[in-house]
């Protein structure tokens, strides 16, 4: 495959040749001796150097996803030896949807030259060679160059220059070693490889990278993390889809200290254990389980007034009205019903999740809404609950009409706070990302203890109204005016309906939109018509049931095929006038290589939060005519159709959903993180206005 990317790439180059600037060579090389004297028999070392035109970029042993290696071809006398090239250490060069692996700059390719014991002392010797190369902008040329060595042999050579020695030191500390600690890799989700050395666990660092010997492995453009674990440092690559590993995973590890000196190693992995390592922390210290916990806590109460929690709650909170000054003991059974139900759907989400997750499903929080069938029988379920506000007809155990002042059922408690906990599902409130970013990278009974704080602390506000008096008094006394308020929250009900609907627009077509208000019409007149018994004869009340069940039968039949529906792309939400663009890593990496500002926004169009920030800060003129100004580029990263690489970021920052906002200064190499709160004070402030 790379063979033909590469042809491929040669055959655009011939076709581009008026795009070029100039026909110039666009490397320069030469080859430099460590020492213009090599005994009879001995050995020299010699640098083929390449001096890259900025912009250029030649290539590495394995160039990765296109390009092809440098190749020196030596023409020797007699009896004289050329080594294979030593090649320093690559970096990551992106290249549009591609990953290259190669040298910008200056570089130095060390190779071993070998005289024959019987070289006569005192001749001089002339190394001949041809080197060639292919160098690629946004166009590839291949280039080749004769190249002339003059050595002379002595037995007793001058010793080298102290220029030139420590030239050939700095080359010699970028050629890999062989690791010095044991290595082992697990092909699992993800291909993790485990270098186990306890320094390394509690050794800062600012990056770690592999590079493999041979392509088929991993992906070479998807983004690499690396994080410490118990004795070692894991780093956590994505493997193909059906990775080429034979009996050991041969590369090279590149380990870069805080400091930004780097260390090359050579490794061939073994399969074998890795440890857990939490991801994200490699960036920036993460939570640990008792902060996790604690902000999971706080998130939770704070998500209770999010925007998309509103109108459940302010259902709950008639609900609670009913009760608070009536039966005590109904009261509190209430409130712990409603505690119950919230916490046993949050736990129900973080299995889910860490399940989907250790199947190898690229998601996070809030999941569910990517999927078109959920969203649609989720649209249903809320325009049904709106029906029922407007008394349409009437769930036993919730009340309604003349009966809304009526003790109400546990079981109805319990299941709105099962439906509060859905809908919250695309909201993240503060404390929140950094809470569930931590949860979702370990063991699932950790997880399991910061969901069960995030359910108790968003049950918290309900259960202690129905459990405490004296708070319960504050709430008004049930009278008439509930009948017509309940009736009102029917509003807001219907309104996420719609929002659903429309959130379903992103991820299916026309056709399938169009069944899914067919299917709220059936559902509508098989409620109606199921109210319309209610009250009625035995025979009535049957004949309800049964257009009931045939309605809601019906509806998801029409909607068995809207999970096959053609997803179109979803539109990225330009910021007024200013330009927007999608995100991939590939255009973050290309961006930041020309020393441009970048602002990244991850998004989805069901985050309710997201949809907030934007319309406030984003639409907002002075924070347009910033990055105008500043000439930053956005980019949106859409998360509304599951996307590993937008998974993939989000991870990076320790997230587990969206929103998430990062600002990349054109000088510093980390971003700066944004709440999820925005205002546009917040953005001015993060990009430097």
């Amino acid at each position: 495959m790379r063979i033909l990317l590469a042809i491929l790439a040669l055959l655009g180059c011939a076709a581009s040749a008026s795009a070029q600037i100039d026909s110039a060579p666009k490397v320069q090389a030469r080859l430099i001796a460590e020492s213009g004297e090599i005994p009879p028999g001995g050995t020299v070392a010699v640098a083929l150097e390449q001096n890259i035109r900025p912009g250029w970029h030649t290539y590495w042993t394995n160039p990765g996803e296109a390009g092809l290696p440098t190749e020196v071809k030596w023409s020797l006398p007699p009896g004289w030896r050329a080594g294979p090239i030593e090649w320093p250490y690559p970096k990551r060069l992106p290249v549009g949807p591609l990953m290259n692996y190669g040298y910008e700059g200056k570089v130095w390719l060390l190779t071993k030259i070998t005289a024959p014991r019987g070289a006569k002392s005192g001749s001089p010797v002339t190394l001949k060679a041809t080197g060639s190369w292919l160098v690629c902008k946004e166009v590839c040329i291949p280039e080749d160059q004769p190249l002339l060595l003059q050595l002379t042999v002595s037995a007793s050579p001058a010793q080298s220059y102290a220029t030139i020695e420590e030239q050939f030191r700095d080359a010699s500390a970028k050629i890999p070693t062989r690791s010095p600690w044991p290595i082992t890799f697990h092909l699992g989700n993800s291909l993790d490889l485990f270098v186990a050395s306890p320094a390394l666990a509690q050794t800062p660092l600012k990056g770690a990278v592999f590079f493999p010997f041979s392509s088929g492995a991993i992906v070479d453009y998807a983004p690499q993390a690396f994080a410490p674990a118990d004795g070692g440092l894991v780093l956590r690559l994505q493997h193909a889809k059906k990775p080429k590993i034979g009996a050991a995973l041969s590369g090279v590890v590149v380990l870069t200290s805080a400091d930004g000196a780097a260390q090359a190693l050579r490794v061939a992995a073994k399969p074998g254990a890795v440890p857990e390592a939490r991801f994200g922390a490699a960036h920036e210290a993460g939570p640990g389980l008792g902060l996790a916990v604690l902000f999971a806590f706080l998130g939770g109460l704070i998500l209770n007034v999010m925007p998309c929690v509103l109108p459940i709650l302010a259902m709950k909170a008639l609900a609670v009205a009913e009760t608070v000054h009536g039966d005590r003991p109904a009261a509190r059974r209430h409130a712990l019903a409603y505690g119950g139900g919230t916490v046993v759907s949050f736990l129900a989400f973080a299995i889910s999740i860490s399940g989907l997750r250790a199947g190898g499903e690229a998601i996070g929080w809030g999941f569910q809404l990517q999927n078109s069938a959920v969203v649609s029988g989720f649209a249903l379920l809320i325009f049904a609950v709106g029906l029922n506000l407007s008394g349409v007809f009437d769930v036993p155990g919730m009340g309604a009409g003349e009966t809304l002042t009526r003790r109400g059922g546990a079981t109805g408690s319990f299941f709105t706070g099962v439906l509060a906990v859905a809908v919250a599902a695309p909201c993240t409130a503060p404390f929140m990302a950094a809470a569930l970013g931590y949860a979702l990278t370990q063991r699932l009974v950790t997880s399991l203890l910061v969901f069960l704080a995030l359910g108790i602390g968003f049950a918290t506000p309900f259960v202690l109204i129905g459990l405490a008096p004296a708070i319960g008094r504050w709430l008004p006394k049930p009278g008439p005016w509930m009948v017509r308020f309940r009736q009102l929250l029917a509003f807001p009900m219907y309104a996420t309906a719609l929002w659903l609907a429309w959130v379903l627009s992103f991820e299916t077509d026309v056709s399938h939109l169009l069944l899914l208000f067919a299917s709220a019409l059936i559902l509508a007149f098989g409620l109606w018509m199921f109210g319309s018994t209610q009250g009625r004869s035995a025979g009535w009340r049957a004949a309800g049931w049964v257009i009931l069940a045939l309605s809601t039968l019906t509806a998801p039949m029409l909607l068995a095929d809207i999970q096959h529906g053609t997803r179109v792309p979803t539109s990225v939400a330009p910021m007024g006038d200013f330009p927007a663009q999608p995100y991939s890593r590939a255009r973050l990496d290309r961006l930041r290589a020309q020393h441009r500002s970048v602002f990244i926004n991850a998004t989805a169009a069901w985050c309710i939060t997201c949809l907030v920030n934007e319309k406030t800060a984003f639409s907002s003129p002075n924070v347009q005519t910033a990055f105008t100004r500043r000439h930053i580029a956005y980019l949106v990263a859409d998360w509304t159709n599951r996307n590993p690489e937008i998974t993939s970021l989000l991870e990076e920052h320790g997230r587990s959903g969206v929103p998430l906002y990062l600002y990349y200064p054109s000088d510093t190499e980390e971003p700066i993180v944004l709440p999820q709160v925005l205002t546009p004070t917040e953005v001015l402030k993060a990009v430097g206005s």
